[in-house]
């Protein structure tokens, strides 16, 4: 899964994407102008594409919201769990799947099944954790992801095995986790537990868990005892395993990219995410052809198999859009009030020079 940069595709990227045929692609702020401008370039991408790619995009709400730079920004999923009004959570999750097919993607990269003990934690995770506890994230983040999911877009669990505790964000550097098992399995897990047959797919986060693999020092994004072990044997998770962003800090600052992608493809993830160095693309594809052959069946049998039955995107149009969009205005004024839907979360690269999620 890979980046682009700007709002339309050159013709080097496009020859670039054409000879490597990623498997996914992800949409960030950069990559949106306008509506129909947005349309085109996934149009685009879908055209150079011999393979039905996923496109994804983060729109859970709040400042994590691509699209608000084009439209309204939907409330964030604090500003939902206090209102605790499930129908607007429900409503959400279907405005924003309606949405993302008018686009043309597939996949979007929520719910957050994160557990907020702190709303004011420094650790990425402000403002998009659906609740405090884990049986109100697992009712809340639920119903979202079921409504987006009912809409045909596909969901994305993040971030295994929970970022809940982390100390630090890790867009900069490797946090060390040493909070116990025990804990962790009556809240963390306990929420990626009960929504593991429920979400297409999950994301697994850049943090080292000391109880969770003993005598590891390897990321959980790169750690066969938390993806194959944990994840897939003992919770039974069967959809697609991607890793978060490997352009963060928590793995830039440790592991060459060769050892990266060598790490991930033998922990067990199907997909592996690089979302701003897009010149590193065809150095990546060299390296994965490089491993035996055998290394790559599941991840490409999982892929295929995930593929089958990927959503359409709808016509498009500015009129239905703009008629969605009025209906993220609608949901932030009930969720909000009139006076505080007025007032915007400030640009994700305004916070931070990292866009990913």
């Amino acid at each position: 899964m890979i980046g682009i940069h700007g709002t339309e595709l050159d013709s080097a990227t496009a020859s670039l994407l054409r000879q490597i045929q990623p498997g996914a692609f992800i949409l960030f702020g950069r990559n949106i102008a306008s509506p129909t401008q947005l349309r085109k370039l996934i149009d685009d991408l879908r055209d150079l594409s011999r393979i039905e790619p996923i496109i994804t995009i983060d729109q859970e709400g709040g400042r994590v919201s691509r699209l608000k730079l084009i439209g309204n920004e939907p409330p964030n999923a604090q500003q939902l769990r206090q209102k605790n009004d499930l129908d607007l959570i429900r409503t959400h999750g279907e405005i924003t799947g309606k949405l993302l097919l008018q686009f043309g993607f597939n996949l979007d990269l929520c719910p957050v099944l994160d557990i907020s003990f702190d709303d004011e934690a420094d650790n990425s995770l402000r403002g998009r954790c659906y609740g405090t506890s884990a049986e109100e994230v697992i009712t809340k983040a639920g119903i979202f992801n079921e409504a987006l999911r009912a809409t045909g877009i596909r969901s994305c669990g993040k971030h295994f095995p929970g970022y809940t505790c982390v100390p630090f964000d890790p867009h900069h550097e490797l946090p060390v986790m040493d909070r116990p098992r025990s804990e962790m399995d009556r809240h963390e897990l306990k929420v990626f537990s009960a929504l593991a047959q429920k979400v297409d797919s999950m994301m697994i986060g850049h943090a080292v868990y000391r109880d969770l693999a003993p005598g590891s020092d390897l990321p959980a994004s790169l750690s066969p005892a938390i993806i194959n072990t944990l994840l897939r044997k003992e919770l039974g998770f069967q959809g697609l395993v991607m890793t978060d962003d490997l352009d963060m800090g928590a793995i830039l600052n440790h592991y060459p990219l060769a050892r990266t992608l060598q790490l991930g493809i033998e922990a067990g993830n199907d997909l592996l995410m690089i979302c701003h160095q897009t010149e590193l693309a065809a150095q990546a594809v060299k390296i994965l052809e490089r491993l035996p052959a055998q290394a790559l069946d599941r991840p490409l049998g999982a892929m295929e198999a995930w593929k089958v039955g990927l959503p359409a995107p709808h016509p498009f149009s500015l009129e239905a859009f703009h008629r969605l969009d009025a209906l993220v205005w609608d949901l932030r004024v009930k969720t909000l009030g009139e006076e505080k839907a007025k007032e915007r979360s400030p640009e994700d690269g305004k916070r931070s020079p990292v866009e990913t999620y």
